[in-house]
């Protein structure tokens, strides 16, 4: 055995490591100066333009895609009792944000929360799964959205050819 090995933890000379478990769990530790609700970015933004933004992250634009089709083939007249409840889980989830924007105070949203209290893997998880989440979700508005502009053009007389204006999975 080489004099550079260290007896007691059989790691080499130097610092002792740390094992892969702990640096996974490891939390960011909250700076002062970044929680004091002072931040380095300009806050140009209206509390209308809050609201709106709010609003779009939160509804999306399925709202206006789906709600016709649910009301005559699923709800019926039953679909203002379904957008109450989704409303209600949806001002549930706003809630626990606000919470977390109290608590933690700095640009990340759910990365930083995560980051901040449960740990680096799992930070990294809800990164990947957040940046899934919009792709999938600017894709999906984008096939709904894509009908409607096909439908206007249909009535303006003006046919586009499938490839262009199908999904390109072949939802149907």
């Amino acid at each position: 055995m080489s004099s550079a090995i260290n007896n007691e933890s059989g790691q080499g000379a130097g610092a002792p490591r740390t094992s892969i478990l702990r640096q996974l769990c490891a939390v960011r530790p909250i700076d002062p100066a970044d929680s004091s609700g002072k931040s380095r970015l300009k806050q140009v933004l209206s509390a209308r333009a809050l609201l709106a933004i709010g609003l779009g992250a939160t509804i999306g634009s399925g709202i206006f895609v789906l709600t016709g089709t649910v009301a005559a083939n699923h709800a019926g007249p039953a679909i203002t009792l379904s957008l109450l409840i989704a409303a209600f889980g949806g001002g549930l989830a706003a809630l626990c944000y606000s919470e977390f924007a109290t608590f933690l105070p700095v640009p990340g949203s759910a990365y930083s929360y995560t980051y901040a209290t449960l740990g680096e893997a799992l930070a990294w998880f809800i990164g990947w799964n957040l940046l899934l989440e919009y792709a999938i979700s600017a894709s999906a508005v984008a096939v709904s959205w894509s009908a409607y502009v096909v439908s206007l053009l249909a009535d303006a007389h003006s046919h586009l050819p499938a490839p262009l204006v199908n999904a390109p999975l072949g939802l149907d």
